[in-house]
C-alpha cells in the first residue's frame, strides 16, 4: 500500500480524517490550489459552496491524473473556504470528503476572507504520492 493513513488510538477517534500519512519513497506531487473554474475559466456555481467544492474536486482529480496519481495517492489536503460561516465550511468539507470516499487523508479546513478569482468560494491544495501511472505530459 503506497499511502498509510495513521489514526493514533490516544487521539480523538471521531475525526473524519487521518491525523498523519506515511508514503513509501517515490515522487511527490504538490498541486496548486484546485479552483472551481470550468474549462473556459468561468467560475462554476457562483454563490454555491457545494457546487464549487465539487468542481474544485473534479479539477483536482484531473490534475492528479495528469501527474499519474489519484485521490487514493493523496497524503494531505488544505481546503480554503471564503466564508466565516461554519456551515459553509461544513458544506464544502462534506462535498470534498464524499469525493475522497474511504481515503480520509489528513486535511486542514480554513475559513478565509477572500480567494483569488471573482466569486470563488472554495480552493483545494493537495500533496500526493505519484501513483503507478505515468504522467500524461
Amino acid at each position: 500500500m503506497p499511502v498509510q493513513l495513521l489514526r493514533p488510538d490516544r487521539l480523538f477517534g471521531g475525526a473524519p480524517y487521518a491525523y498523519a500519512s506515511i508514503a513509501q519513497p517515490g515522487a511527490v506531487v504538490y498541486t496548486a490550489g484546485a479552483c472551481p473554474l470550468d474549462e473556459n475559466g468561468a467560475t462554476v456555481g457562483v454563490g454555491d459552496v457545494e457546487a464549487q467544492a465539487r468542481q474544485a474536486m473534479a479539477n483536482l482529480v484531473e490534475t492528479l491524473g495528469h501527474a499519474g496519481s489519484a485521490l487514493t495517492d493523496v497524503l494531505k489536503t488544505t481546503i480554503y473556504v471564503a466564508s466565516s460561516d461554519r456551515s459553509d465550511l461544513v458544506t464544502a468539507w462534506d462535498a470534498i470528503r464524499t469525493a475522497f470516499g474511504e481515503h480520509d487523508a489528513p486535511s486542514t479546513l480554513l475559513g478565509v476572507a477572500v480567494l483569488g478569482y471573482p466569486d470563488q468560494l472554495v480552493e483545494i491544495e493537495a500533496i500526493a504520492l505519484m501513483g503507478s501511472s505515468r504522467p500524461s505530459g
